[in-house]
């Protein structure tokens, strides 16, 4: 799958958004190494920490469903500009999408592709604790 295409899910998904607080749509397309897609978005709440952001929603129902290896993740969110995962986002991917590539996207043809390293440098891993086992 290209790019552009997994860029196109998620912004399918973006249109899912439930965000009456921010105004923020986020949507997210999650690409397993197996070909099947999990898509995400944003969906707010009054109190905001019960929140969750589109990457998150994609990746833990790929992890929810038995997945475990990825390729790629596509974020798109609704300003005239690229949109990047949020700080929790970024742990969330550095431990469980470590070796996947971020597109950062605005549209189909604006877009970024990052790792996690430069999304996240000296990031916090289960390798840095010793009651964290990494996933298996």
């Amino acid at each position: 799958m290209t790019n552009q295409e997994l860029i196109a899910l998620a912004i399918k998904a973006k249109q899912n958004s439930y965000s009456p607080y921010s105004g923020y749509k986020v949507g997210a397309a999650l690409l397993c190494k197996n070909g099947k897609v999990y898509l995400g978005t944003n969906v707010e709440n009054c109190g905001y920490s019960p929140s969750n952001c589109a990457e998150r929603s994609a990746i833990f129902s790929a992890i929810s469903n038995g997945e475990r290896e990825f390729e790629k993740l596509a974020i798109v969110g609704s300003s005239n500009d690229i949109a990047y995962p949020c700080g929790i986002c970024r742990q969330v991917i550095v431990e469980l999408l470590p070796n996947a590539d971020i597109i950062c996207a605005k549209d189909e043809n604006t877009f970024k592709v990052c790792n996690i390293a430069e999304l996240l440098p000296n990031a916090f891993t289960p390798a840095d604790t010793d009651t964290v086992k990494p996933r298996q």
